[in-house]
């Protein structure tokens, strides 16, 4: 039996997480989180990605999008295929990462498991996909990627977590990524 969530819906709205190999604490870098935000960013502006929500934990992340082009597969796989090749190359250069054999040593034995893959395998192969059919389903997903850096002991208040779009929903703060909300 196949572990990948499927998109039913090819124009709904989904709440996903995915995560890291091993649950690996990757997002503990700012060049890391970077490489992430900007790659949101271009689904965003360029591959039809609307955001409603988002969190970026250390080792998963966990996003409420659709796809303007009825392809959210699609955009996922290459989000994922993209942001692996690009954090694989960051921590191979960075000569300040102490977890780096390490780090590359655990995506390549993960990747060896994989026939799909060549070399490293940084995310988790399978999505939690599940469809936003409602407000009270979106409310419960939204708050709950909220909440998730409150509930592991990272900071006391949701909009504090600067990976979140906590901020974008608080009148004081503006958050790092925009999304796709009327206010």
């Amino acid at each position: 039996m196949s572990r990948k969530y499927k998109f039913h819906e090819k124009n709904g709205a989904y709440f996903i997480s995915f995560a890291t190999v091993y649950w690996i604490d990757l997002f503990t870098r700012i060049a890391y989180f970077d490489i992430i935000i900007k790659a949101l960013d271009y689904c965003r502006t360029s591959k039809g990605m609307e955001f409603f929500g988002y969190c970026i934990m250390p080792s998963h992340i966990h996003l409420i999008f659709r796809s303007a082009d009825e392809k959210p597969s699609e955009l996922i796989r290459d989000f994922k295929g993209f942001t692996s090749r690009q954090i694989i190359k960051a921590i191979q250069e960075n000569n300040q990462e102490s977890r780096k054999e390490w780090m590359l040593w655990m995506f390549a034995k993960a990747g060896e498991k994989n026939s799909n893959v060549k070399n490293y395998q940084l995310w988790q192969q399978h999505n939690q996909t599940i469809q936003i059919w409602s407000l009270k389903v979106f409310e419960q997903k939204l708050n709950y990627i909220h909440q998730n850096p409150v509930e592991s002991g990272f900071v006391t208040e949701p909009w504090e977590w600067k990976y979140s779009s906590a901020r974008n929903y608080c009148n004081d703060f503006e958050g790092i990524l925009k999304i796709d909300i009327n206010r």
